[in-house]
């Protein structure tokens, strides 16, 4: 059975203006769904309906759209404006010619992977909890951390607001000077890789976001970044809405770490 969504919904979730904006259009009497008139809120509609909109070009809309990934660096704030005046991620980005802001947290000290985007949907769907989107770490902390610490970091920890989830650990390198793991999440609290190893007795020497979901920033030096193609644009906001769909959750437990 085809999912059917409200009209004002999908409008917001395509990009084409804000679901209050949405709402106003369709009271005018200036949307049309498949050919028609459609002046009802509520009306629900499937998800890949024919939406036209007075004044608005969905096409153009797309093409305006830009997403990049950003290889932070180190002492750089995810944000697109800073009150203590240090260096933010929207720096870089000053020559595109159009207003872009970051895709959720990378602490000031954690460097990597950083998607930065004008596109509202994209940045909805990979921040919302339900999308459950990956985000791989290269973690390195001081010291030889044995298994039993890997294995509560793997089953989840109890962190001040709440229990974290099962994470998938891949061990590097590790001995009694230092140890070097790969952590895969799904949830975004605010500097949870840290908290989460300090919650096993272990600080964080260094940390590294390795990927997004499918984007890494494999050939990116730090300060660097590239636009996402829009197959890889596709692909990020298809996974997201698939997992909701599905409320597909990543499943650790079973798997060794």
């Amino acid at each position: 059975m085809e999912e059917m969504v409200r009209l004002q919904k999908v409008i917001a979730e395509r990009g084409l203006c804000s679901r209050r904006k949405a709402e106003q259009l369709i009271v005018d009497g200036k949307v049309k769904v498949n050919g028609e008139v459609t002046t009802t809120l509520g009306t629900k509609i499937p998800a890949n309906a024919k939406i036209e909109i007075e004044g608005i070009d969905e096409k153009e809309v797309k093409e305006s759209k830009k997403t990049f990934v950003l290889n932070k660096p180190l002492g750089v704030v995810s944000s697109a404006h800073d009150d203590r005046n240090r260096p933010i991620v929207t720096d870089y980005f000053t020559n595109e010619g159009i207003r872009v802001y970051p895709v959720g947290r990378l602490d000031i000290n954690t460097a990597g992977c950083l998607l930065v985007t004008n596109d509202g949907e994209l940045a909805q769907l990979v921040t919302h909890p339900s999308s459950h989107m990956n985000k791989s770490y290269i973690v390195t902390v001081k010291g030889y951390i044995p298994d039993e610490a890997l294995k509560k970091l793997h089953d989840g920890v109890e962190l001040q607001d709440g229990m974290t989830a099962p994470a998938k650990i891949l061990i590097g390198k590790r001995n009694k000077e230092v140890s070097i793991f790969k952590i895969i999440i799904h949830e975004g609290r605010n500097r949870q890789v840290r908290r989460m190893c300090e919650a096993v007795g272990y600080k964080v020497k260094s940390l590294y976001r390795e990927s997004v979901g499918p984007i890494t920033c494999i050939g990116l030096s730090r300060g660097e970044y590239r636009q996402l193609s829009q197959e890889e644009v596709d692909e990020i906001k298809s996974i997201c809405k698939e997992n909701k769909k599905k409320n597909v959750i990543p499943n650790y437990k079973k798997k060794s770490a």
